[in-house]
């Protein structure tokens, strides 16, 4: 049977699983009870497990019937800290944490295809089923990488998706090339001085000068960068006090840079860093400027893109298309793009609720296409 003939008898079963995924998410680095599942599913079916790498990662191998490529599926398995609010029968149990960017279904699809060809074997080459941790800024896949996961694990190809409620139901799109933005994220601390809140005078107050810097920085893109650069730069989080009546030492905001060239990512780190440097002068206290790279620019093979594409064309059609928009998130499989050739696409389904939302959900009919296209993948690609 053709993979989504197949892979859509058992669908009840892959919802079933991406249901208790998403009933009992985990965060980066401490999807224990996840990977369990998947090593535990992944070994009923035959496939040789390796688990640990990279901390909760997953690897399965399963042999094909007849010499071929080594094509890597990797799929995320991490929730976010968002408190979930959708109200649904499987909604989060645990209070805080939800799936609210879909990795259960990524998860389950490639379970899905895992199944198939485990069943199946009738395929040229070698299949490596990569179950990546901490795809959500903690650096999960370069983890992976780190921990020998190429080396051990060598491949040829290497493709992965990602669900869009942004799209209608079965639209599948991937960008040649730079396709996804690379990102920074950084920790800005003032330490000044406290004190009663009715004495101002006698603090250096790390709010008011927080709150200076923070206009100052939010500048940064439109004064020192050209217009014709796609760069963001974003602060999201304020952290300071916890009275009425106290004026506290310290102020912390927190942030992220979105970037295509890594040249003007680091023009605008040297300058977040020297305001800091001239307020810490004026008002005599203390800035530390944390800045750190999580990503990289996530760039995709034009000719493996286009061969995607053509797989997906099998399932859905003219729905399937190489698009030309930039996407200024980040996703962490760039690092593994960047020892392996491959591509990346995503595939619109049925929600509404934009990701990291606390009313994201997944529609579950998403479930046999994308485990189909994984499969498909190794099928073709194997024996190209």
């Amino acid at each position: 049977m053709a993979p989504l003939d197949r892979i859509t008898a058992y669908a009840d079963e892959l919802t079933a699983i991406r249901r208790d995924f998403h009933e009992n998410p985990e965060l980066g680095f401490e999807e224990v009870r996840t990977s369990g599942i998947v090593a535990e599913k992944l070994r009923s079916w035959g496939v040789e497990v390796t688990t640990g790498i990279g901390k909760t990662g997953v690897v399965g191998v399963i042999e094909g019937n007849r010499p071929g490529k080594t094509i890597g599926l990797r799929a995320d398995m991490d929730a976010l800290p968002i408190h979930e609010t959708t109200n649904l029968p499987w909604a989060s149990k645990t209070p805080g944490i939800m799936h609210a960017c879909g990795h259960d279904g990524h998860t389950t699809m490639l379970l899905g295809a895992a199944r198939y060809l485990a069943e199946n074997r009738d395929f040229a080459g070698r299949c490596v089923l990569i179950f990546q941790p901490a795809e959500e800024g903690l650096g999960g896949g370069r983890a992976m990488i780190a921990d020998g996961l190429f080396k051990k694990f060598p491949c040829d190809e290497i493709y992965a998706m990602h669900n869009s409620p942004y799209h209608e139901p079965g639209v599948i799109g991937v960008k040649k090339g730079p396709a996804m933005a690379g990102a920074n994220f950084f920790d800005i601390t003032v330490r000044g001085v406290g004190s009663h809140a009715a004495s101002p005078e006698h603090s250096r107050d790390p709010i008011v000068i927080m709150s200076a810097l923070v206009g100052q920085i939010q500048s940064i893109v439109s004064r020192n960068v050209a217009a014709t650069e796609q760069i963001v730069l974003s602060i999201t989080q304020f952290h300071a006090g916890a009275a009425y009546n106290v004026i506290p030492e310290e102020a912390k905001i927190c942030g992220t840079v979105r970037y295509f060239s890594r040249e003007t990512a680091d023009k605008v780190s040297d300058r977040m860093r020297a305001l800091c440097s001239g307020f810490a002068s004026a008002h005599e206290v203390e800035i530390d400027c944390d800045i750190r790279n999580v990503f990289d620019v996530l760039e995709n093979d034009p000719a493996l893109a286009e061969a995607m594409i053509g797989v997906a064309q099998e399932f859905v059609g003219d729905k399937a298309q190489i698009k030309d928009q930039l996407v200024m998130g980040s996703e962490d499989f760039a690092d593994m793009l960047h020892v392996v050739p491959g591509a990346y696409c995503t595939v619109g389904h049925g929600g509404s609720v934009p990701l990291h939302n606390p009313g994201f959900y997944l529609d579950d009919g998403i479930l046999p296409l994308g485990a189909s296209l994984f499969a498909r993948l190794m099928e073709v690609r194997g024996a190209s």
